[in-house]
């Protein structure tokens, strides 16, 4: 909207398509520098007047890696005038010693000497206020203070003249909550009740012995009993200790997992993206669980994610703990889909004569023919080519400079819109990039797997669905006119 140029760092990505954090070395000015010289929007441009406005980092990202502020901001104050962290999933961490330097901005820490901080937090998402409750921190640095009355301006051209009140009152009361000691007790629980959910996960999975279960994702040593301490969750760079997430060589100490955020991982899949020759994509088991009064955060292939937010209690831990038992059993038993799926076989009735383990088996043969762990990650850590800004791509739209383009042919061209795929629900494309190879091949994968598979589509966003006059469903991204 701004005529902002975006240069984005790269994160890591291990192959159960977990979205991992940046490596540090993406945050030194120099590696800044560098991807400011290679844009091709950039071109010719002086690098010693090319300084970025802002730094915006997802903190944390969609699967609980947490990112040490403290760090950053010694790396970047005064080159970035202005730090922004996406707390959107971390409003908790302020309210618990745990969470030491992984969050913003907190008392006794030193302010950076020039850089300003800014955090936005969903409050709706893990303290106690209701749809849409949200706000935005700023920390004045040692040196530059907040302009408000301009900040005013900005955020008045993005706000309603006519607000809702009880958004406003909602973020009052999850402030007061979460006022000491209470606030604190809050945070404990949270992390308590995750990690006896961890315990319970791997008791289940000692009493089955070498019979398969699913895995919570995270560190290989757990605490016998308690919230242990905030070190067993910081990711080590070295030893045995660092190998267990699957994102690389990471620096020391650089990132850690907050607890309360479960990725559970589905048999079928491995950390080197080798398939299995039987295996469970997680949405099936995300669609049982549905079905049992179990919703989950977000579904990948082989792995879907919840998270412990304040409030949540044994009784409601256990039921989940319980579905998936009694999805185990189903699927050990091949149970037929009609009668642990009635509602979804109702809408989708080529299912209801397949079993359970034989439609696990249909749609992970599919996964593995196209090697769709690997697509995917290649996909997403792809060198992405910019070809215009995204405010001017986008304005196309509003020009109607538009030209809706089917999927064999969008090698090349530029998108008008963001790209989501979901899973993961990570933007792939922003306006002005290029569609190239990989996400095309993605593309066309995603065409086959949704014809052949209804009821299991990949969702994503910015793709246009048509169904001709012969009753086929095609698939068309809408490009800058050529």
């Amino acid at each position: 909207m701004t005529g902002a140029v975006p240069v984005f760092l790269k994160p890591t990505r291990n192959h159960y398509g977990i979205i991992g954090p940046i490596p540090q070395s993406e945050f030194e000015p120099e590696a800044i520098q560098a991807k400011i010289k290679a844009n091709p929007l950039l071109k010719g441009v002086n690098l010693k007047k090319a300084v970025p406005r802002m730094l915006t980092i997802t903190q944390s990202t969609y699967d609980g890696v947490l990112y040490n502020t403290e760090t950053i901001k010694q790396m970047l104050d005064g080159y970035i005038p202005n730090l922004h962290f996406d707390e959107a999933w971390l409003p908790h961490a302020a309210f618990h010693p745990f969470y030491g330097a992984y969050h913003a901005m907190g008392k006794k820490r030193v302010r950076p000497m020039h850089s300003m901080v800014y955090s936005t937090q969903s409050i709706h998402k893990l303290l106690a206020g209701i749809s849409q409750a949200s706000h935005v921190l700023v920390q004045d640095s040692q040196k530059n203070k907040l302009d408000r009355h301009l900040f005013n301006e900005a955020y008045l051209m993005h706000t309603s003249t006519s607000p809702q009140y009880s958004i406003i009152a909602s973020c009052d009361v999850a402030a007061a909550m979460m006022e000491p000691p209470g606030g604190t007790a809050l945070v404990e629980e949270s992390i308590a009740e995750a990690l006896d959910f961890r315990r319970a996960m791997r008791k289940v999975d000692e009493e089955y012995g070498k019979d398969w279960w699913f895995k919570v994702w995270g560190p290989d040593a757990l605490v016998d009993d308690g919230v242990g301490r905030s070190n067993d969750w910081i990711i080590k760079g070295t030893g045995k200790t660092s190998k267990w997430h699957g994102f690389g060589k990471l620096a020391d100490g650089f990132n850690m997992l907050d607890p309360i955020k479960a990725t559970i991982v589905t048999p079928g899949l491995d950390l080197n993206g080798k398939f299995d020759n039987a295996g469970i994509p997680a949405s099936i088991v995300t669609k049982f669980l549905a079905e049992h009064g179990v919703i989950v955060e977000k579904t990948g292939l082989y792995s879907f994610f919840i998270m412990f937010t304040i409030g949540i209690t044994k009784g409601r831990w256990n039921s989940l703990l319980t579905a998936l038992q009694q999805f185990k059993d189903d699927y050990d038993r091949n149970q037929p889909m009609w009668r642990i799926l009635p509602e979804f076989c109702q809408k989708y009735k080529k299912y209801e004569r397949m079993g359970l383990r034989d439609l696990c088996h249909h749609i992970h043969t599919l996964y593995a023919k196209y090697d769709i762990a690997r697509l995917t990650t290649d996909m997403y850590l792809s060198d992405l080519t910019p070809a215009m800004k995204p405010s001017d791509a986008y304005a196309q739209i509003a020009r109607r400079n538009t030209e809706r383009v089917s999927v064999d042919a969008l090698e090349g061209r530029i998108t008008t819109s963001l790209l989501t795929p979901y899973p993961p629900g990570i933007p792939l494309l922003v306006p002005g990039e290029v569609f190239n190879k990989k996400i095309v091949d993605y593309l066309k994968f995603a065409r086959e797997f949704n014809l052949q598979c209804p009821g299991f589509e990949t969702d994503i966003h910015g793709m246009v669905e048509e169904v001709g006059d012969d009753g086929v469903k095609r698939y068309f991204a809408d490009c800058v006119k050529t």
